[in-house]
Order: structure tokens, then sequence, then C-alpha cells
């Protein structure tokens, strides 16, 4: 296991694994709390009058606290397999063989699987970083962790990429730059690691001396415990900050609320929605009816309804989208716009990454309020052409 070849093929297994459990294992369980919690703000939805505290919990509240259990699925997998890499002797032996490619940047062997745990998430990846000794080494990692592209930037890559980078290119074009969009983070993650080791980080080397342990079995009792500690660890710290900081994102979307002209966004946007739920109702209970009838019934009883149903929807849509633009954080977005000039970015973009700063995943459900599509779904592939194709036409005529 410590062979220069063969060493590092059971490496290479031993990490695939490990990066496969993190991100396809834990993905169902991530999904069931993503859906439990979104099916949550819909019972508060339907439950509570429209309002500040209907919307503090509905999407304020309850999005951040599933945004904080949604991480606790990869976490736990990653330091399970953390805690029996480590009993069985193999941590050591790992570290030992990585040392000689992670020292060029700057880092020890042990840097490698918090870097590449970051590739499924950022969170599990810094908090793995308490598996290295050293200080100068392990505030290094954290710095660069962020910088690999994790998996909640599928959504925004999927995004640009269907937007700019499909119609008129070849086949292989999409695939190619998804790649590159990874390869990015490999490529920069190590440059800045050894900038900061030879700047802000600079130190003596220290030697790396590493007792290999002797192999035995994993103590499933020690594995469980060290997983529950990180899930808690994770919960107590970084989760009052997760979840703070998307009630604060809450605030900043919501107020002020007032349109203008004495009227209420809140108010508004909650008329139109009610209106196309009658429209849809009674549409749905005149369908059968004018269907056994024939078509010719449908399209005079039916149509109508449908036509108001979708003309109270867009509205309500337009005004989300004029009352996001005069929140506080669209009066931040204009007021930074030229700051992210230089970037090719306008205030609508530059909101928008404003917004996701809790969870980098926020960037297209804001998008999606901004420019008239409503909730956005990263599953809905329709939804997302729709919204890619609105994006890339702003931006052109911009």
């Amino acid at each position: 296991l410590t062979h220069r070849v063969w060493g590092t093929v059971v490496f290479l297994t031993v990490m695939f694994l490990v990066f496969q459990s993190i991100f396809v294992a834990a993905a169902p369980v991530m999904d069931q709390i993503k859906g439990g919690a979104d099916a949550l703000a819909d019972v508060v939805k339907d439950a509570m009058p429209a309002g500040p505290f209907r919307s503090l919990l509905a999407e304020g509240v309850i999005p951040g606290v599933g945004g904080v259990l949604v991480f606790l699925p990869q976490i736990l997998v990653l330091f399970g397999f953390i805690a029996v890499l480590e009993d069985c002797g193999y941590m050591a032996r790992a570290a030992f063989l990585m040392d000689r490619l992670m020292s060029r940047c700057g880092l020890s062997g042990k840097s490698f699987i918090p870097l590449l745990s970051s590739v499924a998430c950022a969170v599990p990846g810094v908090m793995a970083t308490r598996v290295i000794e050293n200080r100068r080494d392990r505030i290094a990692t954290i710095v660069v962790a962020p910088l690999m592209s994790c998996s909640a930037r599928l959504p925004v890559y999927a995004l640009l990429i269907g937007a700019f980078l499909t119609d008129g290119f070849a086949w292989w074009v999409p695939g190619v730059s998804l790649f590159g969009m990874y390869l990015v983070g490999f490529v920069v993650a190590p440059l800045v690691a050894l900038a900061l080791k030879k700047t802000l980080l600079r130190g003596e080397t220290p030697l790396f001396v590493l007792e290999l342990p002797a192999y035995r079995r994993p103590s499933f009792v020690a594995v469980v415990r060290r997983m529950l500690d990180a899930g808690w660890a994770f919960v107590r710290r970084a989760g009052t900050l997760i979840l703070a900081s998307m009630v604060v994102v809450w605030a900043c979307l919501y107020f002020p609320t007032g349109d203008g002209a004495g009227g209420s966004y809140p108010n508004r946007v909650e008329e139109q929605v009610e209106k196309a739920k009658a429209a849809d109702e009674a549409a749905a209970e005149k369908l059968v009816p004018a269907a056994v009838a024939g078509p010719w019934a449908v399209a005079v009883e039916v149509a109508p309804l449908v036509e108001e149903r979708d003309a109270a929807g867009e509205q309500a849509r337009h005004l989300q989208a004029e009352w996001k633009g005069q929140s506080l954080l669209g009066r931040a977005g204009h007021a930074l716009e030229p700051a992210f000039r230089p970037l090719g970015w306008d205030w609508k973009i530059g909101m928008a990454t404003l917004a996701s700063f809790p969870a980098r995943e926020v960037i297209v459900g804001t998008l999606g309020i901004i420019y008239e599509q409503g909730e956005f779904d990263s599953g809905d592939d329709e939804q997302a052409k729709k919204l890619g194709e609105t994006v890339r036409t702003d931006w052109e005529k911009d």
C-alpha cells in the first residue's frame, strides 16, 4: 500500500469510492431532506395568511434549516470514511503516498482528502482539514478548499452552458466546458496554496515524520461516535451561521414592501396568486363536462379561464420581479453595479450573486424571480432552458 505504483492505484481506487459515496450515496437522503423542507414550506404557505411572519418561516427559517440539514448526509459519510481509514491504519499510508505531490504545492499529503471532498461540498471538505496537524497547512487547505467546484455550482454551470454554449456549437462543447470549469479549481487551488505558503503563511517547512501504525479492525462504536460528533459540531457551529445568513438574505429580499404608490407588493402578489388558483379550480370543474360535450365546448368553457389563470400568474411573476428589484438587496445590486461592470455583470447578476452567499445554488432561483420566470426547479430541464434563453436575450440586449 506504500508502493509508488500499486499503492497509488489502491489510493486512487479508495478515493474514488469515498468521492462517489459523498456525491452519490448521500444524494437520496439529501433529496429527501430538501423535499421535506419544500413540503413544509408549502404547508406553512397554505395554513397561514400572507404577511411577513409567513414569509419569514416559509422563505427564511425553513429553507435555512433545510440548507443546514441537507449537508448532514455528506458530512456523516465523509467522516465515517475518515474514521474507518484512520482506525484501520490506512490514512497514514495515504498521506505518505500523496505528500510528495502535495508538498510541491506547499501542502501536506493529508490535504488531498479535504480537497477531494470539497468537489462534493466545501463544507465537509473544510471540516475534514482537522486531520492536518500543522496549522499553516491546515489554514492553507481551508482557504483553497472553496476554490474546488462543488455540486452546488452544477445548477449554475448547467444554466450558463445551456444559455450560451448549445445553439450553434458542436455537440462536444458543453461537456468540455463543464470539464474546464472543474479543471479551473484543480489548477488554481494548488497555485493559490503555493502563493500563500510563500507569502502570508510563510514559515519553516515542517519535517514530514509519520508513524505508520499497525493494521487493525476499526471499532464500529468509535466510527459512529466520530460521525455523530462531526455532525453535531457542524449543526452547532456552521449551521447557526448558515441559518442566520439565510434569514438576513430573506429580510434583504423582502423589505421594503411598499410599491411607491401606497400599495403593498406582498398583498398584490397574493391577490394575483389567489386569482390564478381560482381560475385554475374553475377550469378544472368545467373541464370534464366540456370535454364530454366536445372540443368546441372545451374551447368555449375552459379556454378563457386558462387564459385568465396564465395572465394572473404572469402578473404575479412580474410583481415579484419588480418587488425584488426594489428590495434592499436589489438596491444594493443597483448601487454596486459600477463595481460589477468590469466583470460584465449588470445589477441583476450582481444581486443574484449577493443572494447566493449562504448557498451557491440560490443564485439560480434568484435569477428566476428577477427574470420573471417564477420559482425555479433545477431539475426541470424545460424551465432551465427557458431561463437560460431569457438570460442570454437580456445579455445580448445589454
